[in-house]
């Protein structure tokens, strides 16, 4: 039974995540050979947002569909870009008059598949209910090669969201936090599922940003400004092994990630 592979990094973060994804895709695509290559770059514009020029140096590098979230409007020159017809989602669940899609279908050999970004709401304000909005959107699609950026905080929503939506999508990976979580699994319906896969971004830092600001806002509470750590990047992502004629999952395994060079 033929089958089809998945690369999807994490939330790229700033110069550094941008210079580690770039320079990684050619190894990704000659050692992994993915038919689709998905990333999330909501914060790869100096750790907040996306810029047309970013988005367009992604996808000339070989990503196939750029996800966002809940920094998806911070940089206001994407705003014309997300309904230029260039295969960048925002979150779906928001208000219907917000510019922009939330899922979107790329077609290689024969196979559509359809990638869907939604928010969480739990530490998470002004989205709409992702449960209802994935029920109103799934029934939907035109293929049942489904995969799903479910950008959330906390890990018990995106847990609840995974197994509600298992079966029915061909993957559930959890973003935003930037820290990967080691919680792979296929479930029992087929679909593959990960809490949170990382982030493309500087380390060592906190979340992307510069340690010792970050420490200087804990230990004074005093508002600091955040600025990407200029330190090398590093990349992660899940790679997912995808049975060509159901679209369901039958394997996903972490890659990427810090190594002990």
């Amino acid at each position: 039974m033929s089958q089809y592979r998945i690369v999807f990094l994490g939330d790229i973060v700033g110069r550094p995540g941008r210079e580690a994804v770039l320079a990684a895709i050619p190894c990704l695509q000659e050692e992994l050979q993915p038919l689709f290559l998905l990333a999330n770059g909501e914060n790869s514009a100096a750790g907040v947002g996306i810029t047309p020029a970013i988005a367009d140096e992604l996808f000339d590098a070989g990503v196939d569909a750029i996800t966002l979230g809940n920094h998806a409007f911070h940089k206001r020159e994407i705003v014309p870009y997300l309904d230029s017809g260039r295969p960048i989602v925002r979150p779906a669940n928001m208000p219907i008059e917000v510019p922009g899609n939330g899922w979107v279908i790329v077609e290689k050999a024969d196979v559509k598949l359809a990638i869907v970004n939604l928010c969480g709401r739990t530490f998470l304000d002004g989205y709409n209910d992702p449960f209802a909005e994935f029920e109103r959107i799934v029934g939907t699609l035109p293929t049942r090669h489904v995969f799903v950026d479910f950008h959330a905080e906390a890990t018990s929503e995106k847990q609840a969201f995974g197994f509600g939506a298992d079966g029915r999508v061909t993957a559930v990976v959890g973003t935003h936090t930037h820290v990967p979580t080691a919680d792979e699994t296929v479930l029992e319906g087929g679909t593959a599922y990960i809490s949170d896969v990382g982030m493309c971004g500087p380390y060592p830092s906190v979340l992307g940003m510069d340690k010792d600001v970050i420490l200087r806002r804990f230990r004074t509470s005093l508002p600091t400004r955040f600025e990407v750590a200029s330190t090398s990047g590093v990349i992660c992502g899940v790679v997912i092994d995808v049975l060509m004629d159901t679209g369901r999952a039958v394997a996903i395994r972490r890659i990427g990630g810090l190594t002990s060079e």
